[in-house]
């Protein structure tokens, strides 16, 4: 069929992925060739792709870009073409209101909110790997473009700050209309291509879509030099109107992109079941009974993934709609993309972020409706155990979330919300009396400890894994790296008279833990150890007045009780504005987490409160020298250190301490304040790939997290504390 062969080669010249890739039966002839080219994309519609093989491109030295900005969107089409012919990398289209999403971002530039209502931007860039080449690219470019005018005169930028604003700005475009568009609307996105030569007259048909339609929140934005184009806007399905409004934008999209441009339906983007009845509109019947055999050969029984890219119902689109339904402020913003599923720890043992904000929503939908009581019964009982005791609340999945939701908050937000008044009482009681409780786990630890020195590991583990199945898991999961029990604090001023003088706060988890059994013969517990290093490098240490009674509050808020944290947090407020004269000395953390908690409840910020890692590389290290400095040592960034953008300042901490330096990259280690102890699971899962990730011949890892580096000793061959001891170490 030859007009069937032009025609698949004439739609293959700009991007397309509506349908299957029939392309494969022109461009092969090995009929294994074909099936391969006709598995990548059939999003498992006819077999399922156990193994893949990337082959990556380079990654080059130099990279520097610019905003172009135009007149009209039509004037930055006809521009596209002209840098088609030159050493572009990329070169991306933000139409007037993708810009105006992004304009008030504390980084964009002033002039975003001053331009014309018609104006066009786009995203030029170039890479090389010589400046030299650079240079000549920039060249090139601006000669082609000469003759078409922009509204001011473009720079090409390689400073970072101006270069990954304006890559923000750009593939920020998703989560600007994501986060302003109203509860219970959904955020789509759709992806079309047309012939290069003719985008501008096809951005101005969709754009005049929009505004006939009442999209007013539509963005148009893509990769210009493909042609291809997408469509972000939300839509609210709770009404019979609304789904007739986003039927006939459907039906009017795919006459724009079909009949008027003969372009793509999806460029790039799966077909799914939202475009599935217009795959045949836009190959017509031949091409569309071949993508109906290729289906059949592969999948006779309609079994693999059924209903996407093929599907006989011309409505489809238009059922099975998921409602949104607004659950809670924290997520109600949620678009459910999954952006942030590699961030959580728990992913893959019970629930990620995504998974447990749907949760929610359905059951926020059940107790709305008052139907079906029973289920909804069966899915607040499974809720306890997969999405409340098994998130870590660490809050890693709002750093990748495109719109900052911190699913963590929404569960610490559902534990105070059950927390019942036995809870709370028994919280105050124990608040009230911090300096009781970490004697009593001083005692506790003690014990155990003596006991696991008489019975040995194995015994040890033995009898206390029989014990906590006995207790149906109520007792903690006792581990060979459990400390022994620190020493009370009883010093309030030491080393007295040096110019320099710092208040030091160590956690009510190190005034109650003390050393395990993998320190080094003659190390001492962290708290004596921050003591001689403070000491050595020329400080009075000021301990804040009452220290065994206070605590950060990150005990009580991690799990909801949030009345009990607040109260801990500001008697320590006030503790460290007594103790550092009002603001006078700097005030050290031993523990990221718990700076981390005070760091997002403290008021006066008079006060002047470091986290371990910065307090050491700045106020410390410049006065002790490095006399011995390890060879190779791993460090692991816990997640407040992530937070707060310190995994730099660790990393260069460690640098200094040793000739190399292997840093943990994962996520959260899963012990997560006690849930080490009490969800043990959540700790295994977390650190499976953690011994990998060590290299040979390392011995010792560090971190700023006390329980954390219990659960990384436990699943690793190496011992983990805190980088004091390495510091402390290599300046003797």
């Amino acid at each position: 069929d030859n007009t069937l062969t032009e025609r698949i080669k004439q739609k293959y010249k700009i991007k397309n992925t509506t349908g299957y890739s029939i392309n494969a039966l022109v461009d092969y002839e090995d009929p294994f060739d074909i099936i391969k080219h006709l598995m990548i994309g059939s999003e498992g519609t006819l077999a399922f792709t156990s193994d893949i093989t990337y082959h990556t491109v380079v990654d080059e030295k130099y990279k520097a870009c610019t905003l172009m900005i135009f007149e009209t969107i039509e004037k930055a089409c006809e521009v596209v073409p002209m840098l088609k012919k030159t050493p572009v990398s990329a070169v991306e289209l933000l139409d007037r209101d993708s810009i105006r999403s992004i304009e008030d971002d504390p980084e964009a530039p002033s002039y975003f909110r001053a331009l014309p209502e018609t104006a066009c931007l786009l995203l030029v860039e170039i890479q090389a790997n010589e400046q030299l080449e650079m240079n000549e690219k920039e060249a090139i470019i601006r000669k082609a473009i000469e003759t078409y005018p922009t509204i001011q005169p473009y720079k090409f930028t390689s400073d970072p700050k101006e270069y990954n604003f304006n890559w923000k700005a750009r593939k920020g475009l998703l989560s600007s209309i994501g986060g302003l568009r109203k509860t219970g609307t959904t955020c789509l996105i759709e992806d079309v291509a047309f012939p290069i030569d003719r985008l501008g007259d096809a951005c101005v048909a969709l754009k005049d879509l929009f505004k006939r339609l009442g999209y007013a929140d539509a963005v148009l934005y893509g990769h210009a030099l493909d042609g291809n184009f997408h469509i972000v806007f939300s839509q609210d399905f709770n009404s019979t109107s609304e789904v007739q409004k986003y039927a006939d934008m459907m039906d009017e999209l795919a006459d724009i992109v079909v009949n008027k441009f003969d372009g793509s339906l999806k460029a790039e983007h799966g077909t799914g079941r939202n475009m599935a009845p217009f795959v045949e509109k836009e190959w017509g019947e031949a091409a569309y009974k071949i993508m109906l055999k290729i289906k059949d050969i592969f999948d006779p029984h309609k079994l693999i993934n059924p209903g996407v890219i093929i599907n006989e119902n011309p409505k489809i689109h238009l059922e099975n709609l998921k409602p949104l339904p607004a659950a809670n402020e924290i997520i109600d913003k949620c678009m459910e993309c999954g952006f942030c599923e590699p961030n959580c720890v728990a992913e893959g043992l019970t629930l990620s972020p995504r998974q447990r904000i749907v949760i929610a929503r359905e059951i926020s939908r059940l107790k709305a409706l008052g139907e079906d009581p029973s289920r909804l019964k069966q899915m607040l009982n499974d809720a306890k155990y997969y999405s409340d005791e098994t998130c870590a609340t660490d809050g890693l999945c709002g750093l990748v979330c495109p719109v900052k939701i911190d699913t963590g908050k929404f569960i610490k937000h559902v534990r105070h919300e059950e927390a019942s008044d036995t809870a709370k009482k028994v919280a105050s009681y124990i608040g009230n009396r911090m300096a009781g409780t970490t004697s009593a786990a001083r005692g506790g630890l003690n014990f155990v400890h003596f006991v696991h020195s008489i019975l040995g590991d194995t015994l040890m583990g033995g009898i206390a894994s029989t014990m906590r199945t006995l207790s149906l898991k109520t007792i903690p999961k006792w581990n060979k790296d459990m400390p022994k029990g620190a020493s009370k604090i009883k010093d309030m001023v030491i080393n007295e008279g040096q110019v320099d003088k710092v208040v030091y706060f160590p956690s009510c988890i190190n005034r109650s833990m003390g050393k395990s059994n993998g320190y080094e013969k003659g190390d001492v517990e962290l708290t004596k150890k921050t003591q001689e290093l403070l000491q050595r490098a020329g400080f009075t240490i000021i301990y804040p007045e009452g220290i065994n009674s206070l605590c950060c509050g990150m005990a009580f808020s991690s799990k909801g009780l949030k009345e009990e944290g607040a109260r801990k947090s500001k008697e320590l407020e006030n503790a460290l504005l007594k103790a550092s004269e009002n603001g006078k000395y700097p005030i050290l953390f031993d523990m990221s987490p718990c700076f981390y908690t005070f760091h997002e409840a403290y008021e006066n910020k008079n006060l002047k409160i470091y986290d371990p890692i910065e307090f050491m590389l700045d106020f410390v290290m410049p006065k002790l020298e490095i006399k011995h400095p390890r060879n190779i040592v791993t460090v692991f960034p816990v997640c407040s250190v992530k937070k707060i953008g310190m995994e730099q300042k660790l990393l260069q901490l460690a640098k200094l301490c040793s000739k190399e330096v292997a840093f943990v990259d994962t996520n959260c280690c899963g012990f997560a304040g006690d849930r080490g102890f009490t969800y043990p699971e959540l700790n295994a899962h977390g650190q499976r790939h953690l011994n990998e990730q060590i290299p040979a011949g390392c011995k010792d890892g560090y971190s700023t997290s006390r329980t954390c580096e219990i659960g990384m000793s436990e699943y690793s061959d190496i011992n983990f504390k805190s980088i004091f001891y390495l510091i402390d170490e290599v300046t003797k």
